[in-house]
């Protein structure tokens, strides 16, 4: 049986390449339905029309005369085109149309088989290096962040570190860890660093959306550095995991929307700012080496990752993959916004009040991602459902410091091992 603290050690070195901010690699189906643009990097320019191939196969051997239908259009919008086919052969050719405008064209395409519902998509780009933001940059952005960092600069960081020996390893000390934060909030997570004296540089890890416990990332603490990986709830990150699941089911159900009609109390006020008071805990720390930090993370993590950069110019650099919260009008202008997907209810009065648009925009990741002044290392794919490509480009391509991008063109919102792989040793070099 595995002792306490070598699963703990075994879980960390997971992390390494499957961090548990992100959604895991999908596995194997019985029957595969392959959809795929005919262009080999999957972009085509504004006005050319997209064909996607599409095959269906058991046991990596093509059916005969499966039935399938489709439908086409832009990503997380109604279809455009709607049909149906049987393949005698196992594949086809789907004529997909075109798009004028910059953005994305996808084809979902479904087969039965044995009574069972199977499924495959491909994303097609248009022009995606033009796409430009719907979000609007608020007049006050800069002055009303100011405020904030300035308010929470006279709260002590009052830290409370408790040793977690079942998690050490022979050269890594582990720790939980909570600070004062805005608003008598506090931030908890798990700091590891390495038993070797010395003064290292640091990484901090921001985390995907939910509510869960953290182990931290002992894997790059063993690698070189002094990690810090947080929550955003303001309640410990070691307890019992059916604490979390009620609280997900109940109190912290919908978080993403809580106060959304008011800028000064919507529930990412504190969060933001939890991230610069997680910078200002690890400039504290004896073993850091006080110069090189950089902030890591995918999904609602990708998103924090761009917003801590952009609000702290401690930051020397950023990894973000698939970051949620960009272009969150997307959807009021006829195309798809970034996830928590507020106002893909458009026209119904639920989310997309006056005021709760405006609450919007000081905290849609593009109006930082204009802050951002270090170098970043990106990823993502065009087939992510949760946070559309539309959206992610939106952000990137107003980033004016240098950047790094890797496209996966076929992943959803998940990841290759080679993602995060080039991701760390793009990390690390920049500690150098």
């Amino acid at each position: 049986m595995l002792t306490r603290r070598l699963f703990f050690a075994l879980l960390a070195a997971c992390t390494l390449l499957f961090p548990v901010c992100l959604t895991a690699q999908p596995g194997e189906k019985y029957i595969k339905v392959a959809v795929a643009p005919k262009h080999a990097d999957w972009v085509y320019r504004t006005g050319e029309k997209a064909e996607f191939e599409v095959s269906v196969t058991k046991n990596d051997v093509l059916l005969q005369d499966v039935d399938i239908s489709y439908e086409v259009g832009p990503e997380m919008l109604p279809p455009v085109k709607r049909d149906r086919a049987t393949l005698k052969n196992g594949k086809t050719v789907i004529d997909g149309g075109t798009m004028k405008t910059a953005g994305f064209l996808r084809c979902r395409v479904y087969a039965k088989y044995l009574g069972k519902n199977y499924e495959g998509l491909a994303t097609a780009a248009f022009s995606p290096e033009t796409i430009r933001p719907t979000a609007v940059l608020p007049e006050d952005f800069l002055q009303f962040w100011n405020r904030g960092k300035e308010e929470l600069a006279k709260i002590p960081v009052n830290a409370q570190v408790t040793l977690l020996p079942e998690r050490c390893t022979g050269t890594v000390n582990v720790y939980h860890v909570g600070l004062q934060n805005y608003k008598n909030s506090r931030v908890y997570g798990i700091l590891c660093v390495p038993k070797k004296p010395g003064r290292y540089p640091a990484l901090l890890r921001v985390p995907g959306a939910g509510v869960r416990a953290y182990y931290g990332d002992i894997a790059n603490a063993e690698r070189g550095a002094v990690t810090f990986e947080i929550g955003i709830h303001g309640i410990p990150v070691t307890m019992d995991a059916s604490i979390y699941r009620d609280l997900s089911a109940g109190a912290l159900s919908g978080y993403t929307t809580y106060h959304l009609d008011d800028k000064d109390r919507y529930y990412y006020n504190r969060v933001y700012l939890g991230c610069v008071r997680a910078v200002d805990f690890i400039f504290g720390l004896p073993e850091f080496d006080g110069v090189n930090i950089v902030v890591a993370g995918g999904s609602q993590g990708g998103a924090l990752a761009i917003v801590t950069a952009g609000l702290d110019s401690r930051i020397k650099g950023l990894v973000s993959f698939y970051p949620a919260l960009c272009d969150l009008t997307g959807y009021l202008n006829g195309r798809a916004g970034g996830w928590p997907h507020i106002f893909n209810d458009a026209g119904k009065g639920v989310n997309d009040t006056p005021k709760k648009i405006e609450t919007s925009g000081y905290y849609d990741v593009v109006n930082f991602a204009r802050q951002v002044k270090v170098p970043g290392f990106y990823s993502w794919g065009y087939n992510d459902v949760t946070c559309p490509p539309t959206s992610l480009y939106s952000a990137y391509n107003v980033i004016t410091a240098p950047k790094t991008l890797l496209v996966a063109e076929e992943t959803g919102h998940w990841t290759y091992p080679e993602q995060w792989e080039d991701a760390w040793n793009w990390t690390f070099r920049q500690f150098k």
